[in-house]
């Protein structure tokens, strides 16, 4: 099925809490945005995201960190989307407090979070992009 994946930084404005993490939220933004792409590319609309079957974060996210979120269709209904997300920090910061400019490209990374979840395109605008 179809997939994408977008990569970002995440900056000051990101962080919600203390230390500079970011909120989880954030991600839940970029899951949107790559059902977005993955929407217009299967069926030429952006659709609309309906619910979030499951959401599991599974490691901190920090101002700085570059994150990887990537997405993919499961199951295409007569309107109805299934899809399945994950997030990978590919580049981390604040590895040395004293220098805060400090970061490292991680040769492994790190999943921070996964989710499942449901858009719909309605019929009506639903459009063949081959």
């Amino acid at each position: 099925m179809d997939e994408g994946t977008i990569r970002i930084r995440m900056s000051e404005a990101d962080v919600h809490y203390g230390g500079g993490l970011v909120d989880g939220a954030r991600i839940l933004a970029l899951f949107g945005d790559v059902a977005t792409e993955l929407l217009i590319r299967h069926d030429g609309d952006e659709g609309l995201f309906v619910a979030y079957d499951s959401v599991e974060f599974t490691a901190p996210v920090y101002a700085g960190d570059y994150i990887e979120a990537s997405g993919r269709i499961v199951r295409v209904g007569n309107t109805s989307r299934s899809m399945e997300f994950v997030a990978h920090k590919v580049i981390e910061t604040r590895i040395d407090p004293a220098v805060p400019s400090a970061a490292q490209v991680l040769a492994e990374p790190v999943m921070v979070a996964r989710a499942s979840g449901t858009c719909v395109v309605p019929k009506e605008r639903q459009r063949s992009q081959d």
